[in-house]
């Protein structure tokens, strides 16, 4: 019973993360198939240790800045941002374009840090924290491409491909066209895409892979205006964005935390 009931908590956490402004109460307890009561009460003790707000216009349940404050705190204490950040600000400078961070937390992959090198004109910009949409992503492929075509296409089948008005118009539609992608991926050494997340937009990453294991824990990626990140950009930027992500692979400290996140997740397959 106990677990079942902190299940569903995080089940209710989770969906309002994904709502930031707000769920009704009919609405929390239909999407989680619990009776209306039940989703009540979950939700005054969440309001009462305030991690969850009612909007007394709306009455809509949202959740408060807590869980984001927990986790930029357990962000600032791991010591992955702080020894990115360089890196970062670095890689930014040189390309003028967004450059981020993502971790693996598996299953999931998730942008942590940012520097924007882009001071006019056209930026690119994305929110940190969220979940990297794996099919459509440089970030997502290049992730995928450190893994058995059946465990990436696991993971992408998981998540789910975007609807064609929530990509760009080069986005993969079908697995097979994904797993094209992925190959391609793995015989350039790093992922490039143009147009397949946003349109107008492209990108390009490279896995953080642990020093002892080979496998990916992370990457580094570089994005922008397609009209600015061109090819012939990427060729020149290639080198130096590989040069970044072998440098955070060599880092200990980095290493060894963001192999422990992806680490719990791989024994439980085994």
């Amino acid at each position: 019973m106990a677990g079942s009931l902190l299940r569903r908590v995080l089940d209710l956490v989770e969906l309002l993360a994904a709502h930031a402004r707000g769920l009704p109460l009919q609405t929390i307890a239909d999407t989680l198939h619990i009776p209306k009561s039940g989703a009540h009460r979950l939700l005054a003790e969440l309001v009462a240790y305030r991690y969850v707000a009612q909007d007394v216009e709306s009455g809509r349940y949202l959740l408060t800045t807590k869980f984001a404050t927990l986790g930029l705190k357990h962000l600032s204490n791991s010591g992955v941002v702080d020894i990115a950040q360089s890196v970062l600000n670095r890689l930014a400078d040189l390309s003028g374009e967004l450059a981020r961070l993502a971790i693996v937390d598996y299953p999931r992959l998730v942008w942590v840090a940012k520097a924007q090198g882009a001071r006019s004109g056209l930026r690119y910009d994305g929110d940190m924290g969220s979940e990297v949409r794996l099919a459509t992503t440089a970030t997502g492929l290049a992730w995928l491409a450190s893994l058995p075509d059946e465990e990436a296409a696991e993971l992408a089948l998981r998540q789910g491909f975007s609807p064609p008005e929530a990509c760009g118009p080069n986005a993969p539609r079908t697995l097979p066209a994904l797993l094209a992608l992925v190959a391609e991926t793995r015989a350039r050494g790093y992922a490039w895409v143009h147009e397949t997340n946003a349109a107008g937009t492209a990108a390009m990453a490279a896995n953080i892979v642990h020093p002892g294991t080979g496998r990916a824990i992370g990457n580094l990626s570089i994005a922008g205006p397609s009209q600015r990140l061109t090819e012939a950009h990427r060729d020149a930027l290639a080198p130096e964005l590989l040069a970044a992500a072998g440098t955070l692979s060599s880092v200990r400290a980095l290493s060894e935390y963001l192999a422990a996140l992806s680490g719990g997740a791989l024994a439980q397959r085994q």
